[in-house]
């Protein structure tokens, strides 16, 4: 028995399947989730937060805000991924689903500001604070 599918209306919904609604944080989830890695990163790490705290205080030279050097590497390509991370999500249609264009063109300018503003501020006060 072959079956047809459901009469829809003019808008192009079936009578019996109520419209999907936006997920509420869709477009946000590498954001969010980016955030909480660095913020869990910083906390295992504790980097040096006040200059009088560094290792080359009232000297001169350079000194790393982590227990090693290499560690300002790592933290940049932290924060580099996060930045991709939220790209590439908003470039995914999983986050523009049942918006306007518009709603998702804000959605994806806030998340990249947000993401590139935390990253930059983030490397400059930590990676800065011992140069």
């Amino acid at each position: 028995m072959i079956q047809t599918p459901p009469a829809s209306n003019e808008h192009g919904d079936t009578p019996d399947v109520p419209p999907r609604r936006p997920v509420r944080f869709g477009g946000f989830r590498a954001l969010g989730g980016g955030a909480v890695v660095i913020a869990v990163a910083l906390l295992v790490l504790r980097p040096v937060v006040d200059q009088r705290d560094c290792p080359n205080y009232g000297g001169s030279g350079n000194a790393s805000a982590f227990g090693d050097d290499r560690l300002d590497g790592l933290f940049l390509l932290l924060l580099l991924g996060w930045l991709v991370a939220v790209l590439v999500e908003q470039a995914l249609p999983v986050a523009w689903r049942d918006r306007r264009p518009a709603e998702v063109a804000l959605r994806a300018v806030a998340a990249v500001l947000l993401a590139s503003t935390g990253s930059c501020c983030l490397a400059l006060s930590l990676l800065t604070v011992c140069h």
